[in-house]
């Protein structure tokens, strides 16, 4: 079932994008699944490289409505970079992350948080104040390290790779991953 549901979300995750180009696409076949609340992310590669990639963390829309909605904000307004153009378009691949629900982390000190992480399992949300920022599992592969995959979290919240507070709080959550097999729009 779950398979079923990740081709879905695939297929819906290309169409959203090719309709901006006019480029048809296969209609994803029905999975009574995906009209359930949930929160995905998108993220594009071509030839392997990083080429957008947005989602969201809390459930608040359908699985389509989200996935939809995230693969077109991947495509076209990440700001780390140019919108997709139709020409690349072919040679996007589509990974779609599935999340689980966010769970808080209970700890008294940085030192206790890292040791409460779980490289290559838990994605991580880091808050504190107005600050806010996400790194799914996968991000894991590049920063193996505890202390660096925290470190470059905070950066990514605006505050120093050094910057600690008790007003940190930090909630893991689980993804299923689903990746296209070959681009075929």
């Amino acid at each position: 079932m779950q398979a079923d549901l990740g081709t879905a979300l695939l297929r819906h995750a290309r169409r959203a994008i090719g309709e901006t180009f006019g480029v048809r696409s296969r209609a994803p076949e029905h999975v009574a699944a995906i009209e359930e609340i949930g929160a995905t992310f998108v993220t594009l590669r071509r030839r392997g490289d990083l080429r957008g990639c947005i989602g969201t963390v809390s459930a608040f829309r359908t699985l389509r409505e989200d996935v939809r909605a995230n693969a077109a904000a991947a495509a076209f307004r990440d700001p780390r970079f140019k919108p997709v153009w139709r020409e690349e378009f072919p040679d996007i691949a589509i990974e779609v992350s599935l999340l689980g629900r966010p769970e808080p982390m209970m700890f008294r000190s940085e030192d206790e948080a890292l040791a409460g992480l779980r490289p290559g399992i838990d994605g991580v949300i880091l808050e504190c104040g107005r600050r806010r920022s996400t790194f799914l599992p996968q991000v894991w592969e590049q920063l193996p390290a505890p202390r660096d995959f925290l470190g470059a979290l905070k950066q990514k919240a605006g505050l120093g790779e050094g910057f600690w507070s008790d007003d940190v709080r930090l909630a893991r959550y689980s993804v299923e991953k689903f990746v296209e097999e070959a681009v075929t729009p």
